[in-house]
């Protein structure tokens, strides 16, 4: 792979066998003549991009759209089903609150454990947990069970440890939309810091102001596939507009259905009122 690219996705695909009944997945697997009992469910579906070193890369759809399963499949969380993704670099990964957190352990060891995880001795986390605990700003908290943060606490200490293990690729799933307005901006301010640094970013978020403030390049995936990728402004206006044209088939589709049942509703009116009139003439 170039040197100068961090992340080669190629052709990826994650399938997951959906059963329409529990019972169909022993049925499935026991059956003499491997009869297929599930549906292919494509989260993720042929996708292929790079991103090169030092670039901040925005990935937009909607919910379901295989955002969450791309991250969790650099990072080796998941396991493609077919493709190939190559990683040149240590990463550092926000993918969802509580991922590699004991809820009994304290913030403070909390620390030490997601250190460790990440491949670092006790003695340069030493180095590094008076400024994990400084930017998390969580008080005397850091020091209590984690069970007991709230979303927004734990959003802090998460995005603070992530940031402080000198990782060269960083990846962050919505974690941006969690915590106060001052907590985000801090998260952004950091972001700008570390993009100057050279440190590659992979950004999933629904709110595309985020995205043309921070990135440098964007990926739209719908239902699985890529649909497009470019600068930021470039897909913002591709999203937005195909958004809004989904929107409006709704729409008709809604006002369809009601001029279907309106005639219904007149014709049953119709016959109450002949009945009516039958009544009184009688």
């Amino acid at each position: 792979m170039n040197e100068n690219i961090a992340i080669k996705v190629e052709n990826l695909t994650k399938i997951y066998h959906l059963y329409d009944h529990p019972k169909d997945m022993l049925k499935e697997l026991v059956h003499p003549f491997r009869k297929k009992y599930h549906h292919d469910y494509y989260a993720l579906n042929d996708v292929s991009f790079e991103i090169k070193k030092g670039e901040t890369v925005g990935i937009i759809g909607k919910n379901g759209a295989g955002k969450s399963t791309l991250l969790k499949m650099i990072t080796g969380v998941l396991t493609p089903t077919s493709g190939n993704i190559t990683v040149n670099g240590k990463i550092a990964s926000l993918l969802e609150l509580g991922a590699g957190f004991n809820p009994e352990m304290s913030g403070y060891d909390n620390i030490y454990l997601n250190g460790t995880i990440m491949g670092f001795t006790k003695e340069e986390m030493d180095l590094k947990v008076d400024s994990i605990i400084e930017f998390a700003d969580i008080g005397e908290f850091v020091y209590q069970p984690v069970k007991s943060y709230s979303s927004g606490m734990f959003a802090r200490l998460a995005f603070s440890v992530a940031i402080h293990v000198d990782a060269d690729i960083l990846l962050v799933d919505e974690i941006l939309g969690v915590g106060d307005i001052n907590f985000q901006t801090k998260c952004a301010n950091k972001i700008y810091e570390m993009k100057k640094n050279g440190t590659t970013i992979i950004l999933v978020t629904h709110d595309m102001s985020t995205i043309d403030r921070l990135c440098d390049h964007a990926v739209w995936l719908d239902h699985g596939r890529k649909k497009a990728e470019g600068t930021p402004r470039e897909i913002e206006n591709i999203y937005l507009k195909h958004m809004a044209e989904e929107q409006e088939e709704r729409k008709k589709e809604k006002r369809e259905k009601e001029e279907i049942k309106t005639p219904h509703i007149e014709e049953n009116r119709t016959r109450v009122d002949n009945l009516g009139e039958i009544g009184r003439a009688s």
